[in-house]
């Protein structure tokens, strides 16, 4: 008789976890981190509240653990250096436009302490590397990081979050056509 490999069943655990992460993030998204409650994400993921506090301890703990992003910055040391704010630009156009969790950290971002450090911890263990990588003056890197941010989320907070009717208004192109040279001095320029 052969072995027959038991079927490998994703534990319950595991589907509890993901169903609160789900709830947690859009309700994040659409509402913000005050106006989301752990009740409320409990009743989307249904579950219990007692779960979801058991899982992640209260909404900051929950927080954090549904803001996890992973902007999957490219590898820009191949890149002419010519192109690398327009490059940068796209990337950040599309990544923005595929995962509500931005917006919603955005959001949260300017009004509670949990979600400006994890804004801050994802320009300084994303974009901070890929930054350094090109940058003529590698020290710098923090500094240049943080204006490139500075581009990318002030866009992003007029286009996605506030909805600026020009900012919303604006083609993808438009955008990088604006954007892309500040973000290539801030990338390339030996000096200011």
């Amino acid at each position: 008789m052969a072995d027959i490999e038991p079927s490998v069943r994703p534990r319950r655990s595991d589907a509890t976890r993901a169903a609160i992460l789900t709830a947690a993030r859009d309700r994040f998204a659409a509402e913000g981190y005050e106006r989301a409650t752990i009740r409320a994400i409990a009743r989307d993921a249904a579950i219990d509240p007692s779960m979801v506090m058991r899982y992640y301890g209260n909404k900051e703990g929950l927080f954090l653990a549904a803001t996890e992003i992973d902007l999957r910055m490219p590898d820009l040391s191949e890149v002419d250096r010519s192109e690398l704010g327009e490059r940068l630009v796209r990337h950040f156009l599309a990544v923005w436009e595929s995962d509500e969790r931005l917006t919603g950290m955005v959001r949260v971002g300017v009004t509670v302490d949990a979600g400006a450090e994890r804004l801050r911890s994802i320009f300084r263990d994303q974009l901070g590397p890929v930054i350094a990588a090109v940058c003529p003056v590698p020290d710098e890197a923090p500094v240049r990081a943080v204006l490139i941010g500075s581009q990318i989320v002030g866009m992003a907070l007029a286009r996605y979050v506030v909805r600026v009717p020009p900012a919303v208004g604006l083609g993808h192109d438009e955008v990088v056509a604006w954007l892309a040279p500040t973000v290539q001095r801030y990338l390339t320029a030996e000096r200011p």
